[in-house]
């Protein structure tokens, strides 16, 4: 019993703590204070109580809340959604205007002079639009958007009105309401951030914004943090699947642009095998039919991978194969390609180039622009033969000229490997810096070429012997072309 009595005499002793409603910067220059002044330190609207304890005003404030819940949950326009809020918001408070208004990345469109702020929706009261140039409280509408609380303030005074900024002044404003929008950081925890503000205000004497509507207001301005976080996940779903769709295409594309493996050439079989590391690639192979009547086996890599590189490896594809087809010389053919694609890449990007043309009699003329010099196996010795052969790549030098260095002769069996470094640079599946590497490349080429495998076979089965290595990663692109004498 003692402690009972003594429990009930601490309830007597200790102050009712103050309402969450309480949290407003409101007061006036009548009552001693400022305009404005801080009644708690909570930052977050959401903490707001609206109940009064009237059952007949609170019945209306939750009927507005789940009102609001559900035009949020079923909206499909995000600007009469929106409309719709400050709407409401105006008739909620008794305001003559609604404001919603947007800063930093989430301000899109013209601003309010140089304050960072955009314009939304401007509603006047009775549901009518704003179309004229709309000023409202700058510094009300920073105070809220930097301390991350609502605001409402009673001017009673000239003197209340400029300390509330000269456009509360100028405007003749006798009542002016702000909350912030919050939406979740990126920082993790419950964190939330202003990305802009719900505001009223009216010039009527007599307009008093209550405690309560402040709560409610605050609450309501959580609808549309929601709703516009929702139409920022939309979008981003829409985006998301616009760009799959959009690399599943450009990669149909690019498929569709790696040539048929030619089958009527005269004594010589070819075969080209590429993978990209992405959807896209960088890296392509190609047999042109060249001006003198040879074939022109070619293997090129743009430095990086993915879609940017990807647009390069088709134009240069295709610039070169025009060239060859019209200039006999090879050399010329690319000395035009570097001028072109000069004029096209950014700095620090390039293509590396290998074009081998090679005649039915096995005669061949290798012209390498910065790229890996080939492998040639020789049947007769069973060894493989170094091609020295070396050049800058495209795109360096606007002004750079390039000749075929380098002539050689197919035996009837000898066979050539061209590649990108996307092959030997495949990582280790257990030691991303062990590398597939060129000693293990010349070891399993030269043993399938001793067994007389097809020029097809070869080149799926170094691919496999590299992917395989690297349990099936691998961070570029990789292109490899096989050719053999018959």
């Amino acid at each position: 019993m003692f402690w009972n009595r003594k429990k009930e005499a601490e309830k007597k002793a200790t102050p009712p703590a103050p309402a969450a409603s309480q949290v407003t910067l409101a007061a006036s220059s009548a009552r001693g204070g400022s305009a404005v002044n801080k009644a708690s330190s909570s930052k977050n609207p959401s903490t707001i109580q609206f109940l009064t304890g009237d059952s007949d005003l609170d019945r209306r404030s939750v009927e507005v809340l789940l009102d609001m819940i559900a035009r949020v949950s079923e909206a499909r326009n995000l600007d009469e959604l929106l409309v719709d809020i400050v709407d409401r918001s105006i008739e909620i408070a008794g305001a003559e205007r609604g404001l919603l208004i947007l800063a930093g990345s989430e301000a899109k469109g013209s601003t309010s002079g140089e304050s960072g702020l955009s314009l939304r929706v401007a509603r006047a009261k009775g549901g009518e639009s704003i179309d004229d140039d709309v000023r409202f409280s700058t510094s009300i509408v920073k105070r809220v958007l930097e301390g991350g609380s609502p605001v409402k303030a009673t001017v009673q005074s000239d003197s209340d009105a400029l300390e509330l900024g000269r456009s509360v002044f100028d405007l003749k404003l006798r009542a002016v309401m702000c909350v912030p929008l919050s939406a979740p950081t990126n920082q993790g925890g419950d964190g939330r951030a202003a990305r802009g503000v719900l505001y009223v205000d009216s010039k009527a004497a007599t307009r008093e914004f209550s405690a309560r509507d402040l709560s409610l207001f605050a609450a309501l301005s959580q609808h549309i943090s929601i709703a516009l976080e929702n139409a920022r996940l939309h979008l981003h779903s829409i985006e998301k699947t616009r760009l799959e769709q959009s690399l599943e295409l450009a990669s149909a594309i690019q498929s569709g642009l790696m040539p048929p493996i030619p089958r009527d050439v005269t004594a010589l079989e070819v075969h080209g095998w590429y993978r990209p590391a992405e959807r896209t690639s960088g890296d392509f192979f190609d047999f042109v039919k060249t001006k003198d009547q040879r074939l022109a086996v070619i293997v090129g890599d743009v430095t990086g991978h993915g879609m940017g590189p990807a647009l390069i490896t088709a134009a240069a594809q295709a610039s070169l194969r025009s060239f060859l087809r019209v200039v006999p010389d090879v050399g010329t053919a690319v000395t035009m390609l570097n001028q072109d694609l000069s004029e096209r890449v950014d700095p620090g990007m390039f293509v590396t180039l290998l074009v081998c043309a090679i005649r039915s009699d096995g005669d061949c003329e290798i012209l390498n622009a910065g790229h890996h010099e080939p492998l040639l196996w020789r049947k007769a010795s069973g060894k493989i033969e170094n091609v020295v052969c070396s050049g800058i790549a495209l795109g360096l030098d606007p002004q750079g000229t390039f000749t075929s260095d380098c002539r050689l002769k197919l035996e009837t069996g000898d066979l050539m490997l061209a590649y990108t470094d996307g092959l030997i640079e495949a990582p280790s599946k257990d030691d991303r810096d062990n590398l597939y590497g060129e000693e293990r490349l010349r070891d399993s080429f030269t043993q399938l070429c001793s067994e007389g495998a097809s020029t097809e076979v070869i080149a799926k089965k170094l691919a496999e012997s590299a992917l395989s290595f690297s349990g099936g990663a691998h961070d570029d692109d990789i292109t490899l072309v096989v050719l053999r004498r018959t």
